[in-house]
């Protein structure tokens, strides 16, 4: 499958405090690309860079196959829709008028608009105000915008801040059909569940730096899920458990919680405590989410 975004050792850096640092994306074309990362780890900062809001450092970034340089800027980013922040909207002006600003600013013609609309599911709402509209509303304009020029790229960042549970899915169902139009969609977001749910490619950034990139399933692999080990004695159980896992073993309900077990430890620790007289009667995975594995890549304790 070929990239529609390539970077090399991309960093940004002010001053003596890397932002980002060495980061090498791979974004596929035709996918919801789910980017992820605690609260000032360079998700922003990355975006920017890659609609030359902000000029890396160092490093290379290449857009559908070409490097972005200042030969190729223009035309590259003539291919890319972004939304960054607030929606770009004149609040005392409509949402048709609003479009319009786009149109002649880009020169395009008025069955693009018109299509960007009506993908958003917002060409009934036009003749409105946008200090009228809804907080989804507002970003669905904002969507509707960077995809007037019909773009091969959406980059997205934070879409769903702030909308109620029927805009969020609102924009959950327009990103995957974005995707399946042939739209490469890019997208940042504070809600692991609803990246769960979107996105088919998964990037995490921390401290600047990717620690993670591929599906899901690939992310699932890289820890292991805890242990529950269910019991006639959890109470003894656990002190077993507890010696052998440095105290990280925990009580839930008549069950002992064990993170950090493979298999073979699995087989050890059940064999101790079947040896000890303590009665085992199930041994199970705790299914992962994909925020347990974010928490345990990223050391928790952080908010997106």
């Amino acid at each position: 499958m070929s990239e529609i975004i390539t970077t090399y050792a991309l960093s940004k850096r002010y001053g003596d405090r890397a932002v980002v640092e060495d980061v090498d994306l791979h974004v596929p074309e035709g996918c919801v690309y789910g980017f992820l990362g605690p609260n000032g780890s360079g998700k922003s900062t990355t975006m920017k860079m890659l609609l030359s809001l902000v000029r890396p450092t160092s490093g290379e970034i290449t857009l559908m196959g070409r490097p972005v340089v200042p030969q190729t800027r223009h035309e590259l980013l003539a291919h890319v829709g972004s939304l960054i922040e607030a929606p770009p909207a004149y609040l005392h002006l409509t949402g048709g008028e609003n479009l319009r600003l786009v149109q002649r600013l880009l020169g395009l013609d008025e069955t693009q608009v018109q299509a960007a609309a009506r993908t958003v599911r917002l060409q009934d709402q036009l003749d409105k105000k946008v200090r009228d509209y809804s907080l989804g509303m507002k970003q669905r304009l904002g969507i509707a915008m960077a995809l007037a020029r019909r773009p091969r790229l959406l980059v997205l960042d934070e879409p769903t801040n702030g909308l109620d549970p029927a805009g969020i899915e609102e924009i959950r169902e327009l990103l995957r059909a974005l995707a399946d139009d042939g739209v490469t969609v890019m997208v940042s977001s504070h809600l692991l569940g609803e990246i769960d749910r979107t996105a088919n490619v998964l990037g995490i950034i921390d401290g600047g730096r990717l620690i993670f990139q591929g599906t899901r399933e690939e992310l699932l692999t890289r820890t292991t899920p805890d242990v529950l080990v269910d019991t006639f004695d959890p109470d003894r159980a656990l002190a077993l458990s507890r010696t052998r896992q440095a105290n990280r073993a925990s009580r839930v309900g008549d069950s002992v919680r064990v993170p950090g077990l493979d298999p073979d430890g699995t087989a050890r620790l059940v064999r101790e405590l079947v040896g000890a007289g303590v009665g085992v009667h199930g041994v199970r995975r705790r299914e992962q989410s994909l925020e347990d594995v974010f928490i345990d890549l990223t050391g928790g304790g952080r908010t997106l």
